[in-house]
């Protein structure tokens, strides 16, 4: 109880407010996505344009944040040696959940929650590491890590749609790095989970000092000089002769949502700061710590896997523009409603939860 109360003592509101955005723009993005009619799909529509250019950064800034949010509590308890570590078995436990879902979902792709569940696995296994050699500060293997996964991309951003990867592996080895159903493969999306644990690791090192100007305004400025200068930058490299033949260009978009979540997440803790000093429990921020639950549903709403009724199957790129805001919004309403009742009847809803919960727990070594 007392190390519960600790990490709650400790918790950083502007995270959860990252994530409760993240998963509000992924639902509408994949509604509009799924539902628009295709005669509207231009960018010569500033509607459409705007809408792109957003959702172009909800993945990164969700991968980045789900890294920040594990390693930042991984790192508040350290109690116990490694297999002892609460938070390693909890983290098992979410990689298994991750995993099979990812699956269950969407046999054999390579989706987000296949990518997340991979992270947390690789954050644990470099906290092992730096338990071990104490020489090497845990930042480091994150550092270099994300950054090696970020470059992958200069060769795996080059390959063809059907040049797969390793070429004689099984198509569900293939999905994770360069496959037939690639979606968020770990070359180099997993690099935004690992970026997300090197800000995780300054994070727990910083504390509440995170909310100071001297950290705030540093951390925007950079994000805004990656949002602008990365495609000019990677253009000129490519410009010149002695570099070419690297194509360092396929490289700008990975800065580019860098930038962007710097940017975003700098805005969320002046929020913090300056306007919500006083962050409490609410509805707005329940929405982030239910992802999961949030994106496990909304797929089988949207499409509808091992189902035969979904959205898209009514609505497929059927939804006129001028219909498209007002039916997002009841998309997204749907599920903020039912993280509301949700929370609202969870004692009763713990009488089937519980048990899982319970089971699931002991046989991960977790304490309830």
């Amino acid at each position: 109880m007392q190390e519960e109360k600790k990490e709650s003592s400790k918790r950083l509101y502007f995270i959860d407010i990252a994530r409760s955005v993240a998963i509000l723009l992924m639902l509408q993005g994949h509604f509009v996505d799924a539902t628009l009619s295709d005669e509207y799909r231009s960018q010569a529509y500033v509607g459409f344009a705007i809408w792109s250019y957003i959702r172009q950064f909800t993945a990164a800034i969700f991968l980045t944040v789900t890294g920040i949010i594990f390693t930042y509590l991984l790192l508040n308890q350290t109690t116990a040696s490694f297999f002892q570590n609460q938070r390693i078995r909890k983290g098992a436990k979410r990689v298994i959940a991750l995993l099979f879902w990812g699956y269950i979902l969407q046999p054999g792709a390579f989706h987000v929650l296949q990518c997340i569940a991979i992270g947390i696995l690789v954050i644990m296994v470099f906290y092992g590491f730096s338990l071990r050699i104490k020489s090497i500060p845990l930042f480091i293997y994150f550092m270099l890590a994300s950054l090696g996964l970020f470059l992958s991309n200069l060769y795996f951003g080059a390959l063809d749609k059907n040049q797969f990867w390793p070429s004689n592996a099984p198509a569900f080895i293939q999905n994770i790095f360069h496959g037939p159903m690639s979606i968020f493969p770990i070359t180099p999306y997993l690099g935004f989970v690992l970026f997300g644990a090197l800000l995780g690791s300054v994070l727990h090192r910083v504390g509440n000092k995170i909310h100071s100007l001297i950290y705030i305004l540093p951390t925007f400025l950079v994000g805004i000089c990656l949002v602008f200068f990365s495609n000019p930058f990677f253009l000129w490299l490519h410009s010149i002769p002695e570099l070419a033949y690297l194509k360092l260009y396929m490289m700008a978009w990975i800065p580019l949502k860098i930038g962007m979540v710097l940017v975003v997440l700098s805005l969320f803790i002046a929020l913090e700061a300056y306007l919500w000093r006083s962050i409490k429990p609410n509805l707005f921020l329940k929405l982030g710590q239910n992802t999961l639950m949030i994106f496990i549903t909304h797929i089988f709403v949207l499409y509808g896997p091992w189902l035969r009724v979904s959205v898209t199957k009514y609505f497929n790129h059927r939804i006129d523009a001028h219909y498209i805001v007002p039916a997002a919004l009841v998309f997204v309403l749907f599920f903020v409603v039912l993280v509301y009742l949700i929370d609202r009847y969870k004692k009763k809803l713990s009488r089937v939860v519980l048990p899982i919960q319970h089971f699931t727990n002991r046989f991960f070594g977790i304490k309830n």
